[in-house]
């Protein structure tokens, strides 16, 4: 049971990920591939206050102020830059972060830091208490996303997803929307990356690295890249499988590249997007149900 509510802690957390960088890929349509750095970034600053005394809670604030900065950078960088450029540049930004993260003397440099977890009201927190905290925090964002999206705001985001020129063609303010994509979703991962950080009690550059943005940017594409249920199924699928086929540990990253590769020349909308063969087997499956209860509520 120990084990079990260590690995749902761990995945609950990357799914807060999974669901961060859907913001900017999923429904802005941007290219980031270094959400990693990120959640680096908030892991690190929340760390850092912590070996200071600061509140747990501010703690995990300020890892998702610095790191909603950071994004902001980004998000303006992303105005000059488009697709695969994009792409490019936030993988090297991934790269700088480590490299950073690994020589800094504030960072612990290669030896990393150590976390103590979190008391309160004489308890010391323990997985099961991590898992609660990052399932509150899922349900609330996808409460917001939900609103989001039926907003003016989740509109133009996906009438510039889908056609920048025309979305800009009708008076959206492209670039601005396309900031407040990256600060959003990068503030998130800096969330995710506090909860890791004291999750863990201990962080180290390794647990940033770009393998870390292509395993998430992976629970994003393989569950359904745009959807709301998409990072939240693949990133369980994900976060479960190795475990199940922990004899392949060595070759993780080439299964997650391989996974990538064949969503996107195979199956686009991920394996439970919308439109996929699943979720058609599903209606499917669940039409008649619905078709039946309709009719009972006729008569």
């Amino acid at each position: 049971m120990a084990y079990f509510l260590s690995i749902s802690a761990t995945a609950a957390i990357f799914i807060l990920l999974a669901l961060s960088l859907n913001i900017i890929t999923g429904y802005a349509g941007q290219a980031m591939m270094g959400q990693a750095a990120f959640f680096g970034i908030g892991a690190y600053t929340a760390a850092i206050l912590a070996e200071r005394g600061v509140n747990f809670w501010l703690c995990l604030l300020a890892g998702m102020l610095m790191s909603g900065v950071c994004g902001a950078v980004v998000g303006f960088i992303s105005m000059r830059l488009q697709e695969d450029f994009l792409a490019i540049t936030t993988i090297g930004i991934n790269f700088v972060m480590v490299a950073l993260f690994n020589n800094l003397k504030i960072t612990g440099g290669s030896l990393g830091l150590n976390v103590a977890k979190p008391f309160m009201f004489g308890h010391k927190w323990t997985n099961l208490d991590f898992f609660i905290l990052a399932v509150v925090f899922i349900v609330i964002l996808c409460l917001l996303i939900v609103k989001m999206r039926r907003s003016w705001f989740g509109m133009a985001l996906a009438s510039i997803s889908n056609d920048p020129a025309a979305a800009a063609s009708f008076g959206i303010n492209v670039n601005r929307y396309r900031v407040l994509a990256f600060i959003i979703g990068t503030a998130i991962a800096g969330l995710a990356g506090g909860i890791y950080s004291f999750r863990m009690g201990y962080i180290s550059s390794a647990s940033f690295a770009f393998t870390v943005s292509i395993e998430v940017l992976s629970m994003v594409v393989i569950g359904g890249i745009g959807t709301l249920h998409g990072p939240i199924l693949g990133g369980i699928l994900l976060s479960f499988l190795p475990e199940i086929l922990r004899f392949a540990d060595d070759y993780r990253s080439l299964v997650y590249g391989l996974l990538l590769v064949l969503m996107v020349r195979f199956m686009p909308e991920g394996l439970f997007g919308n439109g996929s063969p699943i979720m058609r087997a599903l209606g499917r499956l669940f039409k008649p149900a619905a078709a039946a209860s309709g009719k009972g509520g006729a008569a």
